[in-house]
């Protein structure tokens, strides 16, 4: 604390002495051009002048000597006013200056009283990681974030008929909780309606069921729902999801974002860029991810103390974390009734239609749209979205290629 004290007293005093020199080369400078001065100047160009003249006879000498006379005295009166006045003007500068230095540093203390910590102790880096990993250790559970959380809104622009159905995917779930076909749908459409508890208690569930065999894109998305179940705080036992996912697939672009929004709370800024940097650099460029990483990243490079250009330039990331229905989810679906199972696919076929029509979205969830629309016999409007595709994607073969694959096995394309 005293090496900060003395450092800022030492430039504060610095400071004061170079104002201080500023004004005394001002005054200085201010009565180099006063006005006796500048008669004195005057008054020798005259002289001067008149020796000139009086060589070349343009003058007669008793006039030259007359003038000389008179100018000479009025040189010297000259000179006699600018030494009285030179001293005056030279000390007025400090005079004046000396009251707006001692001002100055005196509102700048009392703004860093204000503003700053004046008794914030030295933080040496050994110390910091301690905080860190205390904070991290002591940090509140899922269940006490939860608690502290908002209260989740109800769903919004969710029909009724889509409700219904969401009503009998639970019952069905909860006589049958070892169905891990049915638990995985309950949690990608509980979080489709923001009941975002409720999906990740589904999703405990799938991996539960799944033992040795689950993914690492089901820890990621375990991991996922916690995190938005607490309004984005990521707790312990997300920690351990995006663990297990990490494990299984160092990778996981999700798990890596994640992961590192962990330690950016915990005020660990190098590990969080370190992370995040990673999961851009690898990750796919039509991941979800990939917005939230390029806009926050160059913050948290600058709080890690590192220059990092993002290899490009928000959506929130559960904005595309499930896209719609895909083979998954119809096999699922087939466990419920034909009326049931058609209503519930065409209502998330038309979700996804929307969302793509308002927001856009990537070259897979396109390709799965056009198949989804193909399954269901709807081969017009898969034509339709198919056309509107090739527009979107024409700068972009890759993704067009994907989108044109999905086309052709609808039957709308060759």
């Amino acid at each position: 604390m005293w090496t900060f004290w003395l450092m800022a007293g030492a430039l504060a005093l610095g400071s004061g002495i170079a104002l201080l020199m500023g004004f005394r080369r001002g005054a200085g400078a201010t009565a180099e051009v006063s006005a006796p001065a500048l008669d004195v100047q005057l008054y020798r160009d005259q002289l001067a002048g008149i020796e000139r003249d009086a060589a070349r006879g343009t003058i007669a000498a008793e006039e030259a000597g007359r003038l000389r006379t008179e100018i000479s005295r009025r040189l010297l009166e000259a000179d006699r006013q600018a030494r009285a006045t030179a001293p005056s003007r030279l000390a007025d500068g400090p005079r004046l200056g000396l009251p707006l230095v001692v001002l100055t540093l005196a509102g700048a203390g009392a703004l860093y009283w204000t503003l700053g910590v004046p008794g914030y102790p030295d933080m040496p880096m050994a110390t910091r990681l301690a905080l860190s990993e205390k904070l991290r250790e002591n940090r509140p559970s899922q269940a006490v974030a939860e608690a502290d959380a908002p209260v989740p809104p109800e769903p919004q622009g969710a029909d009724a008929e889509y409700l219904a159905l969401m009503q009998k995917l639970r019952s069905t779930v909860a006589e049958r909780p070892d169905d891990i076909r049915g638990q995985r749908l309950l949690a990608e459409n509980e979080a489709r309606l923001g009941n975002y508890r409720a999906a990740h208690a589904a999703q405990a569930e799938v991996i539960r069921l799944a033992g040795d065999a689950a993914t690492a894109e089901d820890y990621a998305l375990l991991a996922e729902m916690l995190v938005y179940a607490t309004g984005g705080y990521v707790s312990p036992e997300a920690e351990a999801a995006l663990t297990e996912a990490l494990r299984r697939d160092p990778k996981n672009t999700a798990a890596l974002y994640l992961s590192g929004l962990m330690f950016a709370q915990v005020d660990r800024a190098d590990r969080a860029f370190a992370l995040w940097r990673t999961a851009l650099e690898s990750a796919a460029p039509d991941s979800p991810w990939m917005k939230p990483l390029q806009e926050q990243i160059g913050d948290m490079a600058a709080r890690a103390g590192v220059r990092y250009q993002p290899p490009g330039a928000s959506a929130g990331p559960m904005a595309g974390m499930m896209p719609g229905p895909g083979a998954e989810d119809m096999a699922a679906a087939a466990e419920m009734s034909a009326e049931d199972r058609q209503a519930m696919i065409e209502s998330m076929v038309e979700r996804l239609n929307e969302r793509l029509a308002t927001e856009g979205g990537s070259a897979e969830e396109w390709a799965r749209l056009i198949g989804a629309l193909g399954v269901l016999g709807q081969t017009d409007r898969a034509r339709a979205i198919w056309t509107e595709a090739q527009g979107r994607f024409a700068a972009m073969p890759e993704d067009l290629a994907k989108v044109r694959a999905a086309a052709v096995q609808a039957g709308v394309a060759e």
